[in-house]
């Protein structure tokens, strides 16, 4: 710990004993002065900055701003500025009950603060806040802590929180003497209720509530927000409820809207309705914390608790909403949604998903909500249920089943049990969340937003940036990692540096950039084991060709990205935005210690080959051996010549074993081959390999995995380009052992024009190669070269016997077919006698842009080998489910 900080801790802490013993907190409040007035004389008249309504408080440690001090009830218009910190001491009630009415306006930016527990703000009824801040300057209330720089992930109960008391109806009024009403609110904050339903307390737009929630009196915490019996006058928008130890917001009765929600880290329910609450929300996110610290429902609703039929009955509109759970799991678990006690309600386009350790998230529970269930009083349509344990049913006190939850919510229109598909919480661009939205504003009710999607968010636009807290790890990351260093930021963000020999797991976290410098490599050949694990998000670059990334044998990578936030290893022109080409680095080399056909195979432990690029050392006796994980990660912009002809390719796996997995990798503009496997059987899903300036797929030296989904698109303008599959056994001996036999299945090449020492083609198989090849597209413009070449007497020889296979394909070239078996058949007649294959007249016969068209029916896989996927297509991408979008580049070039 730097000593500035530690004195600062020191200073704190020491105030905040004081403080506990009854004297005032004193943080950082200043030296004697140089004049001489401690020394017995009288000292100057004191003076203070703040306003009459207030009274100057203790500086506080790292804030420049002066601290003034408001208490008891406002009883006349009063504005909090932005160039002051404002403390709350005790309960702060603007006006009286609906008497001496007051407004509390609060300018942008401005911070207001609890220093205890007994620290919160109440608005009476009759009296307003005026709290609009802006997505820039946003309005925070908080604690001292926080002021202080103590409050962390964990922080709660630090002080009260906000409470808002209207005239709007409530289950707890006389129904027949709606004017008289009188109930008592939570934690002695005042009186609520009446017979107004568009009553108005003011205003909130851009608002944070942090660290709240203290018990002020016993078992009573205050939530975050409470809004009892307000009405929809009140305009709510954009506010955040982060960290509170009891619910995130409450609406007891009233008729208050709000949009834009944010409810992150709750340790209760985020969201709790009671009373005859009858309001609207639009544009919700729910998270519980990602650290699986306590929390409970993401919604649990009531009517009345003494009184399930009690009216108006709770019947709440909720659109657009998204749920995140967690995994704790205590006396009340992370759950979803629970609908009791007689509420009713309205959800449209809910998405709620969390990880597999929560519980239930979908219940109703009691026979008057069934029964609103059961009669359309609650409508839940247009929604995505996404967890491992998405619904608990209804039963009597017997046990008997009275409300079957999934058949229930199965039955309701347009819902979905199924993947979300969210990267975080914004959907990817393949999420069923987009598109299949229910109109809401047209068909129910206009004062909503007209959306088509499902959930907070359309997969574009992030309202929560830059006016919320504790949700965008770009935001939380306030130092490098540990095994990485700190350097000047070239990207305009944190940049931690990674070099040398990696020999202890580290974590590359989201919320910095990390650069390479010169080889690096993780692990030290089967001696020192370490794992290198990159949250989804990150983006890793080189600065020069020699900057490139080494996993050694015994060592592993843990690269799991999502769709909406793929890993991304590239070049610093691209992180920079200067002109970006192919060999501005290195790029990604897995070292696994699986078989080759250049081991020795009656010592295949004692494997030792190098690698490209002096990588290191690869090769081994184990089939299954394990690099760890690549998912949706993208390489750009690599391939440097690192040594002399030795151009490094995107991702190279060599001697890479089964246990490693693969699937949604993207090489874009490299250099050499896009892919290269030497050896190994790693199996790979979903590749896309495009721009590439030679082969995009190259196997050699015993190479025996299976792909599935590959599509290989040369550039569209025309650049450097070779083959789309390359394929070798060994050059040096091409009747090796083990020989090279991959199983590929549905792969699209689409090639370019380019024409030089080696032009755009498809699919050479050659040296010695055996393969098993189905439902492939192979096609181009009309200045390709050939799409299919045979060559090498023992790969032809493997054709003529029959175990080299190519089936239920089509070729669509100008130029389809080079060469012959040497047996007096022609590779095209080769091709056209196996099953299933044709030719067809050119791209446009086949593909729609990336999309196959072609009718052929396909192979069934799934008879060859359980890796493999059913599909009704052949090629890599049907337009019915475009697996490559939102995390690939250069396809729509």
């Amino acid at each position: 710990m730097a000593l500035g900080k530690l004195i600062k801790l020191s200073a704190i802490a020491s105030a905040l004993m004081l403080a506990g013993c009854g004297g005032d907190l004193v943080v950082n409040a200043g030296g004697n002065d140089s004049g001489g007035n401690n020394g017995g004389g009288n000292p100057p008249p004191a003076t203070s900055d703040c306003p009459a309504f207030a009274t100057e408080g203790q500086s506080l440690a790292g804030v420049n701003k002066t601290v003034c001090e408001i208490s008891g009830t406002i009883t006349s218009d009063t504005r909090l500025t932005a160039d002051i910190a404002w403390s709350l001491s005790g309960k702060v009630t603007v006006g009286n009950d609906n008497a001496n009415s007051a407004t509390l306006t609060i300018e942008p930016g401005t911070t207001v603060f609890g220093k205890s527990g007994a620290d919160y703000l109440v608005v009476a009824r009759g009296s307003k806040i005026q709290a609009v801040g802006t997505a820039n300057a946003p309005i925070i209330m908080t604690s001292v802590n926080d002021m202080l720089g103590l409050s962390d992930d964990e922080s709660t109960a630090e002080w009260g929180g906000l409470v808002l008391l209207g005239n709007a109806p409530t289950t707890k009024c006389d129904q027949a003497n709606l004017e008289n009403c009188q109930v008592e609110a939570e934690g002695e904050a005042g009186p609520y209720g009446g017979a107004d339903p568009d009553d108005d307390s003011g205003a909130l737009r851009y608002v944070q509530v942090r660290y709240a929630g203290f018990e002020v009196l016993p078992d009573n915490e205050l939530n975050g927000i409470t809004f009892a019996g307000v009405g929809r006058g009140t305009e709510v928008e954009y506010i955040q409820v982060h960290n509170n130890l009891d619910d995130g917001v409450e609406f007891f009765g009233g008729t208050v809207d709000a949009k834009y929600v944010v409810l992150t880290g709750n340790r209760d329910d985020s969201l709790d309705w009671a009373d005859g609450w009858q309001g609207r929300m639009q544009h919700v996110l729910i998270r519980h914390n990602p650290n699986d610290t306590k929390a409970n429902r993401g919604i649990e609703a009531d009517n009345q608790s003494d009184n399930f039929t009690a009216e108006p009955v709770s019947k709440p509109r909720i659109a657009n909403m998204t749920i995140i759970g967690n995994n704790f799991d205590g006396e009340d678990d992370s759950e979803g949604i629970l609908l009791r006690a007689g509420t009713a309600g309205e959800l449209y386009n809910v998405i709620v998903t969390g990880p597999a350790g929560m519980g239930e998230c979908f219940e109703i529970n009691s026979d008057e909500s069934v029964a609103n269930a059961q009669n359309s009083e609650i409508i839940f349509r247009n929604s995505i249920i996404d967890c491992t344990e998405p619904f608990k049913n209804s039963v009597d006190s017997n046990g008997n089943v009275t409300l079957d939850a999934e058949a229930w919510f199965r039955a309701q229109p347009g819902n979905i049990v199924g993947d979300a598909l969210l990267g975080g919480y914004i959907p990817a661009p393949n999420s069923p969340a987009l598109g299949n939205g229910y109109n809401v504003a047209n068909n129910v009710d206009p004062w909503f937003d007209n959306v088509d999607y499902i959930g907070a968010f359309d997969g574009e636009t992030d309202w929560t940036l830059g006016w919320t807290v504790g949700i965008h790890p770009e935001d939380d990351l306030a130092a490098c990692p540990a095994g990485t260093t700190e350097v000047n930021s070239l990207s305009g963000r944190l940049n931690c540096q990674l070099s040398g020999d990696i020999t202890s797991n580290i974590t590359l976290a989201a919320g910095a950039d990390y650069v390479l410098s010169g080889r690096v490599r993780v692990g030290i050949d089967n001696t020192t084991a370490a794992t290198l694990t990159i949250q989804p998000g990150v983006r890793i670059y080189g600065k020069s060709g020699a900057d490139f990334l080494v996993i050694t044998r015994g060592s592993k990578i843990d690269a799991n990205g999502t769709a909406a936030n793929p890993i991304v290893m590239t070049s610093v022109q691209d992180i920079i935005g200067s002109p970006t080409a192919a060999g501005q680095w290195g790029g990604l080399v897995l070292l696994g210690k699986a078989p080759s056909t250049k081991c020795d195979q009656a010592d295949l432990a004692s494997c030792e080959i190098q690698a490209e690029g002096e990588a290191g050392p690869y090769g081994g006796a184990d089939w299954a051996d394990n690099s760890g994980r690549l998912n949706y990660v993208v390489v750009k912009h690599a391939g440097f010549e690192v040594i002399p002809d030795n151009e490094l390719n995107g991702i190279t796996f060599a001697g890479v074993g089964s246990g490693t997995q693969c699937s949604n990798i993207q090489v874009h503009q490299n250099v050499d081959d896009g892919v290269e496997f030497f050896g190994g059987a790693v199996n790979c899903k979903n590749v896309v390999l495009t721009a590439n300036g030679d082969d995009s797929v190259d196997w050699a030296d015993g190479y025996r995995g299976k792909l599935q989904f590959v599509l290989v698109k040369h550039a569209a303008d025309d650049a450097k380009a070779n083959r789309g599959i390359e394929a070798d056994n060994q050059a040096d001996n091409l009747t090796a052992t083990p020989v090279s036999n991959p199983i590929v299945a549905n792969m699209t090449i689409i090639g370019n024009n380019f024409d030089g020492d080696d032009d755009s083609e498809g699919v050479l198989l050659r040296a010695g190669t055996n393969a098993k090849l189905h439902n492939f597209v192979i096609t181009g413009p009309a200045g390709m070269g050939e799409c299919l070449e045979l060559a090498s007497t023992e790969t032809k020889a493997f054709a003529i016997d029959g175990s080299l296979e190519m089936t239920h394909s089509v070729i669509a070239c100008a130029e389809p077919f080079t060469g012959d078996l040497g047996n007096g058949t022609s590779t095209e007649q080769w091709f056209l006698g196996q099953t299933g294959n044709s030719v067809a007249a050119n791209q446009a016969a086949v593909l729609d842009g990336i999309f196959t068209i072609d009718a052929t029916a396909p192979k069934d896989m799934t008879a060859v080998d359980s890796f493999f996927e059913a599909v009704d297509f052949i090629g890599a991408v049907e337009a019915a489910n475009d697996w490559t979008a939102g995390w690939t580049v250069g396809l729509d070039d």
